[in-house]
């Protein structure tokens, strides 16, 4: 999200109005909710995990221990049983 200068985009009465409840502060208008988006997205970050995650539940499937398997991820062996039960509850 880039930040854009409030005098560039709106009229100066709405300027005025916005300074009465916020005087040079930052304000964080959200999207419609019909133009949200979905977290992931707009980038490969979710397709990713979704690959990362159903590799971890084959390895561990073929007899990989928690253990080992949060030492090649770099995740906690909680994070890796959290991943191992989502993707059996999703098969």
């Amino acid at each position: 999200m880039k930040y854009e200068k409030a005098q560039n985009i709106l009229p100066y009465n709405i300027i005025e109005l916005i300074q009465k409840y916020t005087d040079g502060g930052y304000i964080y208008i959200p999207r419609k909710n019909e133009n949200k988006k979905s977290w992931g997205e707009n980038t490969e970050t979710k397709r990713y995990l979704s690959a990362r995650d159903k590799e971890i539940f084959n390895k561990y499937s073929s007899g990989m221990s928690v253990k080992i398997l949060a030492e090649q991820y770099f995740l906690t062996e909680g994070s890796i049983r959290r991943i191992i039960r989502k993707q059996k509850n999703s098969t």
